[in-house]
């Protein structure tokens, strides 16, 4: 697909679809722990498939696996409707090359794809994610508008974030879940 530059070099990024999925789980399970699947991103996308287009994969210069992003449909099930949303992560690194720039290096080209998908398709969806403001900031993920959004489990509120063009339209409360379309 490409190559992004990193603190360590230059990493090749591939589609998601390339990599052998018991290789993905293993750079999951390294990157958080087997225990992952209780958190509450899981419930968000339970049941959802990874959108093969936003989800990709580090490979370093040895051609290993170092990390991945995936991105999921999910919706914001609201009184009046269910709001179509992309949300982003998990963003995972081996722990031994994190802080090398593969995790910048996969959301810089996973939001670089997504405005090229936008440009030929029509505007790109609001992305969600739970994570860390002073980290996502940088892509222009804020807490700004989701506080009236909740999870179907345990979260911090300044950690649930979005970004997009269509923010200011978003209904101001509703539920975050898997798209029921």
């Amino acid at each position: 697909m490409a190559a992004a530059p990193t603190a360590a070099g230059t990493a090749t990024l591939i589609p998601l679809e390339a990599v052998d999925p018991g290789m993905i789980e293993e750079v999951l399970d390294r990157a958080f722990g087997p225990d992952r699947h209780a958190r509450t991103a899981y419930r968000i996308r339970e049941g959802m498939d990874w959108l093969p287009g936003l989800s990709l994969a580090a490979l370093d210069e040895h051609d290993m696996l170092v990390g991945t992003i995936q991105c999921w449909p999910i919706g914001l099930q609201t009184k009046q409707g269910q709001v179509p949303l992309v949300m982003v992560g998990p963003v995972a690194v081996v722990p031994e090359r994190q802080g090398e720039g593969f995790g910048v290096g996969l959301m810089t080209a996973m939001i670089a794809e997504d405005a090229r998908l936008a440009a030929s398709t029509g505007p790109a969806l609001p992305q969600v994610l739970i994570g860390d403001a002073a980290y996502y900031g940088r892509w222009g993920f804020s807490a700004a508008m989701t506080g009236g959004w909740r999870c179907p489990g345990p979260y911090e509120q300044d950690r649930l974030l979005a970004r997009g063009q269509g923010l200011a339209a978003m209904p101001v409360d509703g539920m975050l879940g898997p798209w029921e379309g």
